[in-house]
């Protein structure tokens, strides 16, 4: 699906469900992780989640249209067009949109561990990713001084 089509699918969502025209842009985003969409109250344009459409399939976006078509017509209407406000929760009850998307099987990636923290007194080691200031911290085992190196290989467990 490309983005005129999506234009299309907004608009007729727009009039079949909220009976009201959509005059903006609507596009899509493959950048949109965290969130199914969004709206800006600046241009009133419409951005999708690629990603939302390729893993939850077309049912998922059109629940997703209407949350942002909510945001779009209150705002326009200047009635209460953010998520706390009653407007906002009403009408999306009643068109049948959904209030949070999806999450995204999206791969953590694994930070090797950069630095060792080793207690002087009873050698436990502690492997931190961000370096550590030694002067403020103690060993949670016998609370005993902390010592810091550099790890030479970019992965250790």
């Amino acid at each position: 699906m490309n983005d005129e089509q999506l234009q299309q699918w907004v608009e007729r969502i727009s009039i079949e469900s909220f009976g009201w025209p959509f005059r903006h842009k609507a596009t899509f985003n493959s950048r949109l992780r965290s969130t199914g969409g969004r709206y800006f109250t600046k241009s009133h344009n419409i951005e999708i989640s690629t990603l939302q459409l390729e893993n939850n399939g077309v049912d998922e976006v059109e629940k997703i249209i209407k949350h942002e078509l909510c945001h779009y017509h209150l705002h326009i209407r200047k009635m209460g067009y953010q998520h706390r406000d009653a407007d906002f929760k009403q009408l999306l009850a009643k068109v049948g949109g959904t209030r949070f998307c999806r999450a995204l099987p999206i791969p953590r990636q694994v930070q090797p561990y950069r630095y060792r923290l080793v207690c002087v007194d009873c050698s436990m080691q502690y492997l931190r990713k961000r370096k550590v200031d030694v002067r403020k911290y103690r060993c949670g085992k016998c609370r005993g001084k902390l010592q810091l190196s550099m790890l030479d290989s970019a992965f250790h467990s």
